[in-house]
């Protein structure tokens, strides 16, 4: 049996700079509070916890005062900096670099926008980190949908700023981009911008060429990671032989079952390590059990 773990899977730049930054504050003073989960995998959380890491929600940093708090890579709206400077807290800024663009981009448009006749939209999902930072930077005035099956909340009859979160599948952000274009009323203005991650879409592509090549695909992410779906549904597309799980301890040996070629990958919140556990789990249970 060949067990194969998926070179191009693991943490994306963003959430490895995050992690970085959280791991050298905690060896300089074994504590650092965290705004929300740091990363969405809980095994990985449990590991930063151990190593000192609080995570606290955003009644708990109000009350804060004159410590220091990591903004994970999903970034944070302009009332968060807000409190920071009223409550002397100290901010370690992880935010990551292409979500901290795609929230200058629409605030800049704000800045500009005839709330009359103009709006922003926002392709993405609701109550994310990232869309409610992005949402923050408009002080709420956007619309933000899920799908193209909500496009009848958008104005039609106004000029249209289209942009997306940056994890969202590229494919469906462009079959948005063709309904709005097959409805925006003549006359009237259609931007969009191309927001989604390239390392996370160029993803999708190499990510469904591994599960192709394998009999039985095992997902290794956390569930409330947005691109842990995305991915999850793209492999599902070319191998119906694929499962996702959170750790080792989801392995259903029955379904490795005479499979010859076992393919491990994960989403761009899943730790290299835990992909790693994974396979040795699965060496180690058919060795032994070839043995006994």
């Amino acid at each position: 049996m060949k067990v194969e773990i998926d070179n191009e899977s693991g943490f994306c730049f963003g959430v490895l700079s995050a992690i970085g930054k959280a791991e050298e504050e905690l060896r300089k003073s074994g504590q650092l509070f965290c705004l929300g989960d740091i990363v969405h995998n809980g095994i990985e959380c449990d590991r930063l916890q151990r190593l000192g890491l609080r995570t606290i929600n955003h009644d708990e940093y109000s009350s804060l005062h004159n410590t220091r708090v990591l903004l994970r890579a999903h970034g944070e709206p302009p009332s968060t900096y807000a409190i920071a400077r009223k409550n002397g807290i100290t901010l370690v800024d992880a935010t990551c670099p292409v979500v901290l663009k795609l929230q200058q981009r629409i605030h800049m448009q704000f800045e500009k926008l005839d709330p009359a006749t103009q709006q922003i939209v926002i392709f993405g999902q609701k109550g994310h980190a990232e869309i409610l930072g992005l949402v923050g930077q408009t002080d709420g005035n956007v619309t933000v949908i899920e799908s193209a099956d909500e496009i009848d909340r958008i104005d039609f009859s106004k000029d249209i700023f289209l942009y997306s979160q940056t994890t969202k599948s590229l494919e469906n952000y462009n079959q948005l981009i063709e309904k709005i274009s097959n409805r925006i009323h003549d006359g009237r203005k259609f931007v969009h911008n191309n927001t989604v991650c390239g390392q996370v879409s160029h993803r999708r592509e190499k990510i469904r060429d591994f599960a192709q090549r394998h009999d039985v695909i095992l997902f290794v992410s956390g569930r409330k990671s947005s691109n842990g779906k995305v991915l999850f549904n793209e492999i599902q597309k070319v191998n119906p032989e694929s499962y996702m799980i959170e750790s080792c301890d989801d392995i259903d040996y029955s379904l490795l079952s005479g499979a010859e070629s076992i393919g491990i990958c994960g989403a761009t919140s899943t730790p290299k390590w835990l992909m790693e556990e994974c396979r040795n789990y699965i060496t180690d249970h058919f060795r032994n059990n070839s043995t006994t």
